[in-house]
């Protein structure tokens, strides 16, 4: 079971029993909002594209969309998201509770510049009924992250 893996990947910064989980489904970035009574703008969702045959993550803020330029100037390549199957084999976790913890070795993660306008976050970990709140700057060490980036959209009007 995914939350299992996040589980014990997390218990290594004894952080382990932050992680909320819930009776209802937090699979959206409405429903996880919905079920930790905040604004869907700070669900940090955790999207999966695959780039140059790599599977990578990005974590953006609930409210901010990928923008194809940005991306593509950053990435060097156009934005092509896994399908379900995909992100469970090559990622590690079902659509619904991907997020950037306990993830298969080569994944890359990517944190959005989104993100940064928030004391805190809540990242998915691993099911589609559970998330952890986390600081940026745990964020950062939790995800062994590889940059922070500016790929996305529509965030910044609500800034």
């Amino acid at each position: 079971m995914s939350i299992q893996r996040v589980r014990e990947y997390l218990a290594q910064f004894g952080v382990q029993d932050r992680i909320q989980e819930f009776d209802v489904s937090s699979a959206t970035v409405e429903l996880a909002a919905q079920a930790l009574h905040c604004e869907g703008k700070r669900i940090a969702k955790t999207l999966s594209f695959q780039l140059n045959g790599e599977p990578i993550l990005i974590v953006a803020a609930g409210d901010a969309k990928i923008d194809n330029r940005k991306y593509k100037d950053q990435f060097g390549g156009k934005a092509k998201m896994l399908t379900a199957q995909e992100a469970s084999d090559l990622i590690g976790h079902a659509v619904g509770g991907v997020c950037p913890f306990g993830v298969n070795p080569g994944v890359k993660v990517y944190l959005d510049a989104s993100l940064r306008r928030f004391e805190t976050v809540f990242p998915a970990c691993g099911s589609s009924n559970s998330a952890i709140e986390l600081t940026s700057p745990e964020l950062e060490k939790f995800a062994q992250f590889d940059a922070w980036g500016d790929v996305c959209k529509g965030w910044q009007e609500e800034a």
